[in-house]
């Protein structure tokens, strides 16, 4: 009886297994599809600009990279609201240092998704600097030089999270936050 009861049990085991196969096949290929951050936003097509931006520093490999990374990503619209040829004065080579700074503090190390965010008061960047947050009636305000609101959260994607922002968010000034350089 002994060996029947284990025959059975047995067989039941390789069945669950058999069914329970495929789903962590799928959730496998799931992770697999997803994007990176850097595809994520260019599929979005709301951040254009910010895929040549981070061409022109140097940065895509860093953001296609394992992670994972939380990015406050400006929109086009964003980039079209700085001063009079600023853009155009970042995107130069011999300003490719202050576009990577400005860039590098768009982005924390880990993902933090809105519910993490809401719950802090600063996050080092990637720029070496802190970002500041500040959290009204639900809405989540960056502050550097500038102030940033976060108008969609919780972006996916394979290797972190995106935020989307209406500013494009500027390193504070030397002499400020974290005693400068």
């Amino acid at each position: 009886m002994s060996t029947y009861l284990t025959r059975i049990s047995s067989l039941v085991a390789l069945g669950l297994a058999l069914l329970a196969g495929p789903a962590v096949a799928q959730q496998d290929d799931a992770r697999a599809e997803q994007l990176d951050i850097v595809d994520t936003a260019v599929q979005a097509d709301d951040f254009n600009t910010l895929a040549q931006a981070l061409e022109a520093a140097d940065l895509v490999g860093a953001l296609k990279g394992d992670g994972p990374f939380t990015v406050f990503a400006p929109t086009d619209a964003a980039f079209d609201a700085l001063p009079d040829g600023q853009l155009e004065s970042l995107l130069q080579p011999e300003n490719k240092g202050q576009l990577q700074a400005i860039l590098q503090y768009h982005v924390v190390s880990g993902k933090a998704m809105a519910s993490d965010v809401t719950g802090m008061d600063a996050a080092p960047t990637l720029e070496g600097r802190s970002v500041q947050f500040q959290v009204n009636d639900g809405t989540v305000q960056l502050m550097g030089q500038n102030t940033a609101t976060v108008a969609q959260a919780d972006i996916e994607a394979s290797n972190g999270v995106i935020h989307v922002i209406d500013s494009v968010l500027l390193p504070p000034e030397a002499d400020e936050a974290d005693g400068g350089y």
